[in-house]
């Protein structure tokens, strides 16, 4: 079942889970340093260079100093908080500091995120607390003051007044939740935006768009949304080159304003950029010092320009803004239709799942044959909107945890979706209709950013909805929201479990024994000894005496492991050993196995591919959820995804004889069971 939810950031209900290692809260860590005179050094994230660089040495000595020791009245915040106290340092985290600027211009957001309870002057005690908002989850991030600095200087984020710490704390948290600095290098300001808010993400290139995307700007604005853009580049070479113009290739600017102006006559509309580094600004027209102000009413133009000086504040007229930026990414605090003037109230699904290799990690429909075993997600959309006899839905596909991964070598997966239209009868669907039906909608591209948002509009209906990786055998967790007007029912694919195992027909007489049967009898009697039954090693002998003559099966031999399985589900009387009647029985399974097995080995290499398990254990009775079979294919599949004939039967027999006890035990059919610690121990052993 989805988890229900609103959007996190327009609820200042939702309570932020503490985050420190010993359970501890802000409140009790710093009452417990207040009482104790002591000031707080944080385990969770100490101050030493494995929270700066996981990569490389840090490049030059630094040493970590508390704001009371770099000046001398230190203050958390110096007035109010604002874009101009954010200053980047040598951290290559303009993106944070491009976010953090807008921010700036929402009180009620900023005001979660940095609490103002917090002060140098009074109860200090060298400790700090920020929230973020991780995949629906707003997290409590405590940090000590204690940061990085070169000869008294801090280097990293600071603020333009010397005694004010409150961005370079909220970057030392960010850094904390990602598991060090060198982590927030490189980055989309709209990750940072929706930490910071909780809202969705969307992305408008500029030179595809046309004056519209003005008033969407300026919508987004007015409804607290926060904006960024950037210019883009072609290569790493020109990362934050500055132009002729002096604006910075591959840097991320806040946006902080929109306006139209009279200019000569007539209405101009400009748009406020921030560079995040404090300084280097436009030098075109309307830039600062522009000859363009002249001809500006000045009661006008000093209100617009506020006493405009370097720092890295500047106004563009909206078609350079168009020709010179390539990206605006707007982070909504709700998914509003931007292009209308109907506020609207957006219902909210969110589902968390995982691409596993060799079970789940399909990749893209380039890659048919592994591409439906992705996870699938049904949406049933059922009313049309008030306005419209259509349904608008935004998708909103994140992965998760990316930024923590990096140490481990693991950065962002290229990342999309495709929306199908579902049967009514729809269930986990096959190949075969992947095949045959194209996709109703779809993310436009596949990208590695963190999250991938699109927005449609589609008639009521039933739709299957595909998040992918780009390639297949990619392993990442993610989360997917769904923003509808009107309610939508919503469902994970493939999440229940099902056991159709019917009770197999009774063994012929010796009579009536088919050719294949005597030529059976005669080798189990060969192998039995006076009890006319056969042990383990004797069921291993006979089992691969009798396979070996199958030249449509290509295998080592069936390992003793197997043969254990083999007899556990046989072996109904618990005596150790088989007797014909019940090895007959048994054979008659194994046929139907090889059968599904070879109809899945399809180049005849003794193997069967791990992302097929699915359907046959399906076709053997068994419907196995996404979680199952996750573990399975962990479990039994080779490097390459494959699983050869010994595993395919270790597995397919475990399985049966599991879910046939669970049934003996489920005595009035409700899928629940209730056991002893002895009967666990004799069933997890028997297995």
């Amino acid at each position: 079942m989805p988890l229900h939810s609103t959007l996190a950031g327009g609820r200042a209900g939702h309570a932020a889970i503490d985050t420190q290692m010993d359970g501890r809260s802000f409140e009790e860590l710093r009452r417990e340093c207040l009482q104790r005179q002591v000031l707080f050094e944080d385990p969770d994230f100490p101050a030493e260079d494995s929270s700066l660089f996981f990569s490389q040495p840090v490049p030059v000595r630094m040493e970590w100093k508390r704001p009371p020791e770099l000046c001398a009245n230190p203050k958390f915040i110096v007035g109010d908080a604002n874009r101009t106290d954010i200053c980047q340092g040598q951290l290559g985290d303009c993106w944070l500091l491009a976010a953090i600027a807008s921010l700036t211009l929402k009180k009620d957001a900023l005001a979660r995120v940095v609490p103002h309870d917090q002060y140098f002057d009074r109860n200090y005690a060298g400790i700090f607390h920020f929230q973020f908002w991780q995949h629906n989850k707003w997290l409590d991030v405590v940090v000590d003051d204690r940061l990085p600095t070169v000869r008294g200087q801090l280097i990293l984020l600071h603020s333009a007044s010397n005694n004010e710490f409150w961005s370079a704390l909220l970057e030392k948290a960010y850094a904390k939740v990602h598991g060090s600095y060198e982590s927030l290098k490189g980055g989309s300001t709209m990750e940072a935006m929706e930490d910071f808010t909780g809202g969705v993400g969307e992305i408008y290139e500029t030179k595809k768009s046309n004056e519209q995307l003005f008033h969407i700007m300026k919508k987004a604005l007015d409804r607290g949304s926060m904006l960024g853009c950037s210019i883009d580049i072609s290569s790493s070479a020109e990362s934050e080159a500055k132009t002729s113009s002096g604006l910075v290739k591959g840097h991320a600017y806040s946006i902080t304003g929109l306006q139209e102006v009279n200019f000569r006559g007539q209405k101009v509309k400009l748009v406020r950029v921030r560079n995040p580094w404090g300084q280097v600004e436009w030098n075109g027209p309307w830039s600062d010092s522009s000859k363009e102000w002249d001809y500006v009413d000045r009661a006008e133009k000093n209100r617009i320009l506020q006493h405009a000086s370097e720092d890295g504040e500047f106004w563009m007229e909206f078609n350079d803004f168009r020709s010179h930026f390539d990206k605006v990414e707007i982070c909504n605090m709700t998914p509003d239709a931007l292009t209308d003037n109907t506020k609207r109230h957006w219902e909210v699904q969110l589902f968390e799942g995982q691409w596993i290799r060799g079970s789940t990690a399909g990749g893209c429909r380039n890659y048919i044959d592994t591409f439906w075993t992705n996870p699938q997600f049904k949406l049933n959309l059922v009313d049309a909107d008030d306005d419209d006899d259509m349904c608008s839905v935004v998708i909103a596909l994140m992965q998760k945890n990316r930024r923590q991964l990096r140490k481990e070598g693991m950065d962002l997966e290229t990342i999309g979706f495709s929306v199908y239209e579902a049967p009514n009868d729809a269930e986990q669907q096959d190949k075969v209709f992947f095949r045959t039906h194209a996709s109703k909608a779809r993310s436009k591209t596949y990208i590695n950013l963190r999250e991938v948002t699109e927005r449609f509009t589609m008639p009521p209906g039933q739709y299957l909805l595909v998040p992918t990786t780009f390639q297949p055998h990619r392993e990442a967790d993610f989360l997917v929201r769904i923003f509808s007007e009107k309610r939508v029912g919503a469902q994970e694919m493939g999440s229940n479990i099902d056991v159709d195992l019917p009770e197999p027909p009774p063994p012929s007489a010796p009579e009536d024994e088919t050719d294949e049967e005597k030529f059976l009898r005669r080798l189990f009697e060969q192998v039995a000894g006076s009890d006319h039954a056969i042990s383990v090693r004797e069921l291993q002998q006979v089992l691969n005496g009798v396979l070996s003559s199958r030249k449509e099966i290509q295998f080592e031999g069936l390992s003793l492991h197997t043969c254990h399985s083999i007899m556990n589900l046989m072996d109904v009387d618990n005596t150790g050993k088989m007797e014909f009647q019940e090895f007959k029985v048994f054979w008659d399974k194994l046929k139907k196995w090889i059968m599904l097995f070879l109809s899945f080995d399809t180049d005849r290499s003794g193997k069967m591919s791990s992302y097929e398990l699915r359907s046959a254990l399906k076709a053997a009775g068994m419907k196995m959820n996404n979680q199952l079979l996750q573990l399975l294919g962990l479990r039994f599949a080779d490097e390459k995804y494959d699983i050869d004939f010994d595993d395919y039967l270790t597995c397919i027999v475990r399985l049966e004889n599991m879910c046939r006890v669970f049934q003996a035990m489920d005595e009035h059919g409700k899928g629940r069971i209730r056991m002893t610690m002895l009967q666990f121990l004799m069933l997890s052993m028997n297995v």
